[in-house]
C-alpha cells in the first residue's frame, strides 16, 4: 500500500489521509485547476481556510474533479481573528455554504491569538476565554453533525490545555508549521502523547528549504527530489505532511512519497538549522 491509500485514525475514530494538499497562498480562480489536478494525482485530503480566500475555489473543483465528495476529506480553518460563539458559528456556516458541502471533515481554530497578536506571547493577551467560546460553537457544530472532527493549528501546550480542562470534546488535530530544521518537538511529543494528530503546515519551509545542500544530499542518495526528501520526513516524524503548489507537475511528485529514509538520512537531516524567516 502506498502513502495516498494509508490513513491516520482520529481521537473519535475518523479516519483522515495521511498526505493533505494545502491550498495556503492559491488564489480563488487558480484553486478549482490545482484541486483537480490534486485528486487526479490520487490526493484525498484538501486544506483549506476561511482566510485563504478560496474555500469557493477548492470546492468548485472538488465538484467537477468526477471525485465523489465521500472519497474526499476537506478541512477548513476559523479564522484567527474570530474569538466568539457567534462569530464562530457564522464562519462554519459560512465555510459549508462557501465549499458547496453538507459536512465538513475537519475544522480548526487557525490560531490561538489574531495573527497581529500571534508573537507577543510575553507581554500580549492569550485569549484563552474566546478561544472557550469559539470551541464551543466547534463542539456544537460536531454535535450536529456538520463537522466530523474539530481541533487546532498553531497552538502551544499552555493553548490545548486551556481547551481540554475546560470543554467537553479535546481537539483531535493540531496544525503546526512543521519541516526539516523546524520540528517544533516539545509540541509535537505533547500532541502524540495525548492522542492529538499532528499535521504538518509548510513542510517544505514554504521553499525555502528546498535549495538546502544537506537535504539535496539525502535526495540525491534517493534518487528523488527534495521536495520529496521534505514530505517523507514529515511522515517519518508521524505527522501529516500538507504540501502545496499549483503547478501540475509538483503536485504530481508530491506524491510520489512511498520509500523510505535512513537511519543516517534522518540523522542529517535532523541536524539541519532551518534559516531565519523574515
Amino acid at each position: 500500500m502506498g502513502v495516498l491509500s494509508e490513513h491516520f485514525y482520529l481521537a473519535n475514530g475518523v479516519s483522515i489521509p495521511k498526505l493533505g494538499f494545502g491550498t495556503w497562498q492559491t488564489p480563488n480562480d487558480v484553486a478549482p485547476a490545482a484541486v483537480r489536478t490534486a485528486l487526479g494525482a490520487g490526493y484525498t485530503h484538501l486544506d483549506t481556510a476561511r482566510v485563504y480566500q478560496n474555500e469557493e475555489g477548492v470546492g468548485e473543483g472538488l465538484r467537477t474533479s468526477g471525485i465523489s465528495r465521500d472519497e474526499v476529506f476537506v478541512t477548513t480553518k476559523v479564522p484567527a481573528d474570530v474569538k466568539t460563539y457567534e462569530q464562530a458559528t457564522a464562519s462554519i456556516t459560512s465555510s459549508l455554504e462557501l465549499l458547496a458541502v453538507e459536512t465538513l471533515d475537519l475544522v480548526l481554530i487557525h490560531a490561538p491569538r489574531p495573527w497581529t497578536e500571534m508573537f507577543a506571547r510575553s507581554t500580549g493577551k492569550m485569549y484563552f476565554e474566546e478561544n472557550v467560546a469559539v470551541w464551543a460553537a466547534m463542539e456544537e457544530a460536531y454535535q450536529r453533525g456538520d463537522v466530523r472532527a474539530i481541533g487546532v493549528s498553531n497552538f502551544d501546550i499552555d493553548d490545548i490545555e486551556n481547551i481540554t480542562h475546560q470543554c467537553s470534546v479535546a481537539p483531535m488535530v493540531n496544525q503546526i508549521r512543521f519541516h526539516v530544521g523546524y520540528t517544533q518537538p516539545e509540541v509535537v511529543a505533547y500532541c502524540q502523547g495525548h492522542d492529538i494528530l499532528v499535521e504538518a503546515y509548510s513542510p517544505l519551509g514554504t521553499g525555502r528549504m528546498l535549495n538546502d545542500p544537506g537535504i539535496a544530499a539525502v535526495a540525491a542518495r534517493q534518487g528523488c527530489t527534495v521536495a520529496q526528501v521534505c514530505i517523507r520526513y514529515a511522515l517519518e516524524k508521524g505527522t501529516l505532511p500538507l504540501p502545496k503548489s499549483v503547478h501540475d507537475e509538483y503536485i504530481i511528485d508530491n506524491t510520489k512519497v512511498d520509500f523510505v529514509l535512513s537511519d543516517q538520512d534522518m540523522a542529517e537531516l535532523d541536524a539541519i538549522t532551518a534559516p531565519e524567516r523574515h
